[in-house]
């Protein structure tokens, strides 16, 4: 992540100052920036070069995901730094909160979070997070920097665990991996829970466990033990943070996904003494691997999301695990993020859904969805509410030129579309 951003601000003309473990290690990074721009980067160790960065407008931590870790770092880096120089983290979960406990009053209001996304050269999404006394000049200058000058699609959240992209997205994967076993064990293959939970909704081509196997096991645990230890206690995630016992089995014995290369993870690739490769599967009912089969899609309506209403095995997972994403994200109003367009942006550039939650169920009727949940006794999310509450038939309106011009506030109210 480090000499991705380092990288992408290289390219767009920035001196840059990288540091690593070791000097050898930052020398290594070197070679992720493009070649006619190496003479901009600076490399150095964190032992003989931290005095540096006074020289520097922006510090971006982006060591390993460890709390004390990211904590003393920053606390070498604070004596050093000059006025007004800012400092942030490239965390993909962890609250600001926790990592400046205890920081002095200079740090907090000169710090923030820059969460990119890998690989930062190719992910449009940036999330920005102030702290509590975060001065606002300090996003500002942020997001300006971020948008004007690295090109990114800039998303403000709140300090909330996992941001706004994760925390809908790891709920997306986690819930998936305990909803989906009760159609396996009736006969549904892997690949057709990836079929449906892909075009069909709106999704990567991946659908569920080949973005798992994309982003690996290994992480996947990490960021379930994190929201274990960090969402509010009434949240529906806290059923999902812990994996089920074949998945455990998996991660135990290093079947973490395509990292693991020939040991693979819910799919992995053989290559045949003819020089010709064949996909396989692990079947997570037999706990085997088989050759891979088509997606079973047949009677999948093409419509955006109508599988979801569809009376199949396919449309009641579909709804089970995508339609209880999108009622996820519509309980998260306005607690990760202060309006449904930062939402959108995030989860639209952070992991390439075709339409952001709320975008998504305007395509197929909010309405539609409220009267299911009310049918099944269940209750309507905050901003489902709101909309059926204040007589709105959807959460944007209005022609732009390329959006609509105006989106449904929590406050029941219409608001411009920034």
């Amino acid at each position: 992540m480090g000499s991705g951003i380092a990288a992408i601000s290289a390219a767009q003309g920035c001196k840059v100052l990288m540091l690593d473990v070791t000097a050898e290690a930052a020398q290594a990074a070197l070679g992720k920036v493009d070649e006619e721009h190496r003479h901009l980067v600076e490399v150095g160790s964190l032992t003989d070069d931290l005095g540096k960065i006074v020289d520097y407008d922006w510090i971006c931590e982006a060591i390993v995901e460890d709390v004390n870790v990211k904590r003393d770092l920053f606390a070498k880096i604070e004596p050093l730094r000059r006025e007004g120089s800012v400092v942030t983290s490239n965390t993909s979960g962890i609250p600001l909160r926790d990592l400046t406990e205890g920081s002095d009053d200079r740090l907090l209001g000169d710090v923030a979070i820059t969460h990119f996304f890998n690989p930062v050269q190719v992910m449009k999404l940036l999330e920005l997070v102030p702290g509590e006394s975060t001065n606002p000049e300090v996003i500002e200058a942020l997001s300006a920097f971020g948008a004007e000058k690295l090109g990114k699609g800039v998303v403000h959240a709140k300090d909330t665990v996992n941001f706004i992209a994760n925390r809908i997205g790891c709920y997306f994967m986690l819930s998936g991996l305990h909803l989906a076993k009760p159609f396996l064990a009736d006969g549904m293959t892997q690949e057709t829970v990836d079929g449906v939970l892909g075009c069909p909704v709106g999704l990567p081509p991946t659908g569920l466990y080949g973005l798992i196997d994309l982003i690996g096991l290994d992480v996947m645990d990490l960021v379930g033990k994190n929201l274990a230890a960090n969402l509010p206690e009434d949240d529906a995630g806290l059923a999902y943070t812990s994996f089920p016992d074949t998945e455990q089995a998996m991660l135990e014995r290093g079947q973490l996904g395509r990292k693991a290369r020939a040991v693979g993870g819910f799919a992995k690739v053989e290559k045949l003494e003819d020089g010709a490769k064949k996909k396989l599967s692990f079947d997570l009912q037999s706990e085997e691997w088989r050759d891979a089969v088509e997606p079973d899609l047949e009677g999948v309506p093409g419509d955006l999301g109508e599988v979801m209403f569809t009376d199949t095995a396919q449309g009641h997972l579909a709804w089970q695990i995508f339609g209880g994403t999108l009622r996820y994200a519509a309980g998260l109003v306005p607690e990760i993020a202060d309006d449904i367009v930062n939402v959108d942006n995030a989860i639209r550039w952070g992991f390439n859904w075709t339409l952001g939650p709320f975008e998504l169920l305007d395509a197929i009727g909010p309405a539609r969805v409220i009267e299911r949940i009310e049918a099944e006794g269940g209750d309507v999310p905050p901003m489902l509410a709101t909309l059926r509450d204040c007589g709105a038939q959807s959460f944007y309106r209005g022609s732009g030129d390329d959006r609509p011009a105006e989106y449904l506030g929590v406050d029941g109210s219409w608001h411009s579309r920034p």
